[in-house]
């Protein structure tokens, strides 16, 4: 439960807004269309500050996670970057694999998943990509109060980077390196298969 030891100075400039129009009713703004009733801009407001929330969480689990790796020697660490000229939009990237999560239209965040992989029996060398995207979507409810949704259920952050935190690390997980013998193996059942003959 909020109580006034709770509320930041920053969150009552509404109550400036508020005064000021009581002294000047005749002033141009309106008391609607002060910041803090006004849905569009209570959505822009919310997808920044959860934007900041799950990059905060990521950025803790990603901290944690990276200490058992000995500083690269165990196993590939988690990096945590901001997309430049967005204000909150950032990526996770380990291993040719990035998750990220991006305000792609108003009230919507949307997470992304892109794996690069090489393709071992392609005589260039060449590289596909996979992708994968979630949407998690502003809805404005009663009190002019945002939440934020996935597949029309409340999302709680924690879970959800919990979630997505535990989808990256697997996605990215490096597999030891294929012997000679085991990729010749693999064109020749792909050269079977093309044959039609399956082992």
């Amino acid at each position: 439960m909020a109580t006034s030891k709770n509320v930041l100075s920053t969150e009552l400039g509404w109550i400036h807004e508020l005064a000021k129009n009581e002294i000047n009713p005749d002033a141009n703004s309106t008391i609607n269309d002060m910041a803090g009733l006004d849905p569009k801009q209570l959505i822009e407001e919310s997808t920044i500050g959860f934007l900041e929330d799950l990059r905060d969480l990521f950025t803790m689990f990603a901290k944690s996670f990276n200490g058992y790796s000995e500083n690269n020697s165990r196993f590939s660490e988690a990096k945590i970057y901001g997309i430049t000229n967005t204000p909150a939009d950032f990526m996770v990237f380990r291993n040719n694999v990035k998750l990220v999560f991006s305000n792609s239209a108003h009230g919507i965040i949307n997470a992304t998943f892109t794996q690069h992989t090489r393709n071992d029996l392609a005589a260039d060398g060449s590289s596909t990509s996979q992708k994968q995207s979630h949407d998690i979507i502003a809805q404005m409810g009663p009190f002019m109060d945002v939440s934020w949704t996935y597949q029309g259920e409340k999302v709680n952050p924690e879970r959800l980077v919990k979630y997505f935190f535990i989808e990256f690390v697997k996605a990215s997980r490096q597999l030891k390196k294929s012997s000679a013998n085991q990729l010749l193996l693999k064109q020749i059942k792909a050269l079977l298969h093309d044959q039609g003959i399956d082992l």
